[in-house]
């Protein structure tokens, strides 16, 4: 099974910390493969638009489609981020803004609606499960049905400086996700992602998309007709 971990910070710290928990935790062989943003994708979008005419006229293509095709190959994502003024960290928002020709009113993927997405977030007080919605949101507009949170005012700047009682909930709480994210069985897309689908799918139809070269990757995969992302 092959898992991809993105991390919102360089610094490997708690939340960092109980993401990769996870993923060793998993009782499947497996192949763990591993992003820091800001320093795998030092950019921010400039808003230039040349992705929605084509992806890699992107300034910044290279670097993201490096993560984006280990994203795409995965069986399982784990995103972490620490909780910076009670949201995501800036990189991890920076990333989502890079990716959203990946939601369903642009360009999604197939392979998304197939994969098993965990979003985890500290916070040494308020705000981590603001931090994971943020993830969350975006990841539900890739096609991910199928995505577990896990957002934790730690009180303290660490999990070595965590009490008793709240490292034995991290403990808990990872031994729950890990099971989870084992299945090896195809989760199935949701009646809220099959929703989205149809209203991004009314959108092109009815040519209210972003452009023609969206609407003509969706008359490719033969969405526009009785094709649909989650049906091989």
């Amino acid at each position: 099974m092959k898992i991809v971990l993105i991390h919102g910070q360089n610094h490997k710290g708690s939340s960092y910390t109980i993401g990769r928990k996870i993923a060793e935790k998993m009782n499947c062989e497996k192949e763990i493969t591993e992003f820091f943003l800001p320093k795998d994708l030092p950019h921010f979008c400039t808003g230039c638009f040349s992705c929605i005419d084509n992806e890699e006229k992107c300034p910044f293509y290279a670097e993201k489609q490096k993560i984006m095709d280990e994203i795409e190959k995965a069986d399982v994502l784990i995103f972490t981020t620490p909780t910076y003024c009670l949201r995501a960290s800036a990189p991890m928002k920076t990333f989502i803004d890079l990716t959203f020709t990946y939601w369903m009113s642009h360009r999604p993927r197939q392979c998304m609606f197939e994969k098993r997405a965990a979003v985890i977030s500290t916070a040494a007080g308020a705000g981590a499960r603001s931090a994971v919605k943020d993830i969350t949101t975006a990841l539900g507009y890739w096609g991910i049905s199928d995505i577990t949170e896990f957002g934790m005012c730690i009180r303290a700047s660490g999990l070595d400086e965590m009490s008793d009682k709240n490292k034995a909930k991290v403990e808990k709480k990872t031994d729950i996700i890990a099971k989870k994210l084992s299945k090896y069985k195809s989760p199935k897309a949701s009646i809220k992602t099959k929703f989205l689908f149809s209203i991004m799918r009314m959108m092109q139809t009815k040519n209210m998309g972003a452009g023609e070269a969206e609407r003509e990757y969706w008359e490719k995969n033969g969405w526009l007709g009785k094709a649909r992302p989650w049906k091989k």
